[in-house]
Formats: C-alpha cells, structure tokens, sequence
C-alpha cells in the first residue's frame, strides 16, 4: 500500500492532523515512536485551553489559539474527552504587576477576544474567593478553561482510526528516500511504509525527523517544565485557572483546576539538553509552592501527591513552524508547538489539511464517517441505580480495582481492548493509579488484568513502553485471576 499521507508524531497536532483527514477518501498513517499515542510531549502537558491575549496576532501561534479556543465544545461533543471552559484569571499583587496586567488585556482586545472583563480587588475575590486577599486587580477571561490532554489525544486517535486512519506505534522513525513518486520510511525495527506525503509533527524530535528527510535544518530546545499535582481533597482547589503576570520567558506558574478534579501547580520552565529529561526535584517543588502560595490560600506540600515534568519543543523564533517544505518534496513542517499549542491543536489539524490540499492532495470527503464516539462508562460518575443495572449484566462494572479514583475492573478491561497495555497507558485512560497512593494499592491487580487479556507475561509488562519493565526477573507458578462469571 502507498498512502496518500504520513503523520510522524501521535501527540496533538498528529493526532488533530489524523482526526481531521480521516473525513476524507484518502489513505492516512499515524506513525508514534513511543509504545502509545499521547506519549511524548503532549502526555505531560498542563492541561490548558489558553484564552489568546498573551500572544499578538500577528504571530502564528495567536492566530491558531484563538481559532482553536473556539472548536473544543464541537469536539467535546463528538469525541467525549473531560474539557472544563470554567475561565482564567490573571492576577496581580502590586500597582507595577497592574502596567503588564493592561497589556495583556489590550493586547487581548486586539486579538479580538470577546468578554474580557478589567477587575478589581473585590471582583476578583467574588469571582475566586481563594484568592489571596492582598490580590490589587487583574482580569477574567471566561473563554479559558482546562482539559484532560491525555484523553483529549485519545479521543482524537480512536476517532481517527475508527474512519480509518492506521496507527502504527513503536515506529521510531530512522531513515526516509523519496524516490520521485512516495517516501519510503524506516522505522529503527526495520518495518518500513510508503507515503505520498509526510507530515512531521514529531515534537522535541522534529529537528532531527526534518534532517532524516533532507528538509530544513532549525533546532528544537526543551525547555522543562515541572507540575505538581494536589490531592483531589486540598482545600486549596480554586473554581478559575490562576494566572500570575507572566515573565519574559514564561506564562509564570499557575494553580489549575483540573477538567477531572484536581488541582496542579506548575509548570517551571528551565532550558535542558537531554530531551528525555523529565526528573523533578525537591527544591523545584518548595519553589513552585513557595509562588502559588501568594495567590492562592491553602496550598500545602502536604497535599502534594505526584510530581511529573514535560518538555516543551522551542525553536528559536518561539513561534510555530506550520509550512510546506521548500527544500524535500510533500514534506510538512509542523514543528515548535510549545504552549497555547494544545488550545490550537484544533486549528492546527484544520491547517495542515489545506497546507496538504495546497501540495496537491485530492481530498474528497467521505459519504459516511464516524462523527461521534459513543459514550464511555464511568462509575464514578454514575447513579446506584445505573450501577445496579450493570453488575446484573456484568458484576465486573461494580468490581472497583481503583479505590482512589473509585475505577471498575471493566473499565480497565475497555482500555486494553482499545489497545492500552502499558500500565501508564491504562492509567491515562481510566484515572486507575492516579489517585492519592499513586497505584500503590492497584498497580498489581491492573497488570493481571492487562496480562489476563492480551496474554502478555506479567514479567514482560511495561510502565510505558521500551525497557520500563515492572517486574525483575521471571514469575513462578503465577495464578492470574479468572474472569468473574457473569
């Protein structure tokens, strides 16, 4: 088979670029180098949906922000992923913070950003009541909110391959030849597929994805970002996003209110070399404490339950790069998508497909698609009565494996069989191990279940893919428990 588009990169923009051309007649790959989708740059994201006032229009990333913000409820309908537009502050604490406070508001403006609303003191502590008192003023951007970005890309991929989209994982990409009609692409295993074109949303990798394929040089620079992550009883929990005044080289760190719950504060935001560098450290997490502590009342390290980083891809003009190549032939850039480029992703998908129209691409849209996902169950979300009705049909729906997150054996069971069977994969798909005890209690029984249904050794289990192997050594005499009859 030559398909008509390779998408290298199964994080948000490969995964919005898939969504949107899987509603036409044509024959796409999503290649992903890691073990699942979502895995690299945008698993680790903070979840925001930006509100388009920190960037001017003039630049790219501006532009696609905001046509991004405006697509999530269109989305969320069809592909039900948690999205919350619950709205932005941003904050200040001193009359010099109120002169960066009015850019960003006029600059907003500008950008044409409807409903911006100037506040004070006693507006802001009516609009977010856990705001520190000595706050002097700010303003509320309603169009703001916070999404899961793990099951955001999910949703995108299981769309996508239900209208036909193939997703290959665990195809590092190592070697590409155009040969006057396709490319032909080598993954580092030795499978290779042919592509008429190639869009390279690779993330903290598209440099060097762009030089295997002969096109521009540039270089990405990670720039870390560590977030912490509150337990979901912490009183310091706020109805808004919290936004302090941003510096030069970062939105600052903010407390966020999760779309499932929670609370995270973070992200830091410190240039690395080694692009798989996603340690935390202890003084970084009494630092970000010591920050949200001046916005936000209650915050404790006590709460702190789980520290993670992610990686943002940067490039040097801190703008996206979203273009036909002018150097290897139906070759698509989409490189240094840094923050707001989850709130663009939407847009970004919509672009790329013209940029891939504009190279010459037939795209004719298909009679019938799959428009919306069906519904998933979730018992924490349920009725007794609800539940009452799935243990007679299945008692595996009220068997709770996850006590934390309150997440059924079936639940676990749906994820595999959609293909999740890294521990990390199951736990971003159900919340199972995201909890308080962090999958201290569950772990062990989750990984019986993934082995129960794939087959899968349970010393051949991974965390994420690779050489993460869980168990040392060879198991004895394991007895994996049996499926409870119905």
């Amino acid at each position: 088979m030559i398909y008509d588009a390779a998408i290298i990169g199964a994080g948000v923009s490969g995964a919005s670029t898939a969504w949107q051309l899987s509603h036409f007649d044509c024959k796409t790959v999503l290649l992903e180098r890691w073990a699942d989708v979502g895995f690299g740059v945008s698993k680790a994201n903070s979840g925001i949906v930006h509100g388009g006032f920190h960037h001017p229009v003039s630049s790219l990333k501006a532009r696609l922000e905001i046509q991004g913000n405006l697509m999530f409820e269109q989305l969320q309908y069809e592909l039900d992923f948690p999205f919350s537009r619950c709205g932005i502050l941003v904050v200040a604490f001193s009359e010099e913070q109120m002169v960066t406070v009015r850019k960003l508001y006029n600059q907003g403006i500008a950008n044409g950003v409807r409903n911006l609303e100037m506040c004070g003191r006693d507006r802001l502590l009516e609009l977010e009541p856990k705001l520190n008192a000595e706050v002097v003023g700010g303003f509320f951007a309603p169009n703001g909110g916070t999404i899961e970005p793990y099951r955001y890309v999910f949703s995108l991929v299981e769309g996508a391959t239900r209208n036909g989209v193939e997703l290959l994982c665990n195809y590092e990409v190592s070697q590409a030849e155009h040969n006057g009609e396709y490319w032909l692409v080598t993954a580092a295993d030795g499978r290779e597929i042919k592509a008429r074109r190639v869009v390279n949303a690779a993330g903290l990798f598209a440099d060097h994805i762009s030089k295997l394929f002969g096109a521009e040089e540039f270089t990405i620079h990670p720039r870390k970002g560590e977030e912490y992550l509150l337990d979901r009883n912490s009183q310091a929990r706020p109805q808004r996003v919290v936004f302090p005044v941003p510096t030069k080289d970062s939105k600052g760190v903010l407390v966020i209110p999760t779309a499932e719950g929670t609370t995270m504060i973070g992200p830091t935001a410190d240039p690395v070399e080694d692009k798989l560098d996603t340690t935390t450290s202890a003084d970084h997490m009494q630092r970000i404490v010591s920050l949200v502590r001046q916005m936000v009342n209650g915050i404790t390290p006590r709460d702190v339950i789980t520290s993670f980083a992610g990686l943002r891809p940067v490039l040097d003009t801190e703008d996206f790069y979203i273009d036909r190549s002018q150097k290897a032939p139906h070759f698509i850039q989409v490189a240094g998508i840094q923050s707001p480029g989850l709130t663009a992703s939407p847009a970004i998908g919509l672009y790329v497909k013209d940029l891939l129209k504009a190279d010459g691409m037939t795209l004719t849209e298909k009679t019938e698609v799959v428009q919306k996902l069906p519904p998933r169950r979730e018992i924490r979300k349920e009725t007794p009565e609800t539940l009452a009705e799935l243990h007679a049909d299945d008692p595996r729906w009220t068997h709770v494996v996850c006590r934390c997150e309150n997440i059924s054996e079936a639940e676990i069971i749906e994820a595999v069989r959609k293909g999740h069977t890294t521990l990390d994969g199951v736990k971003f798909y159900t919340r199972a191990g995201m909890g308080r005890c962090q999958g201290g209690f569950c772990s062990a029984k989750i990984m019986k279940i993934i082995s129960r249904e794939t087959g899968i050794p349970m010393e051949e289990l991974t965390k994420k893919g690779g050489s993460s192997r869980l168990l040392a050594g060879r198991l004895e005499n394991t007895t994996i428990d049996p499926m409870p009859e119905k």
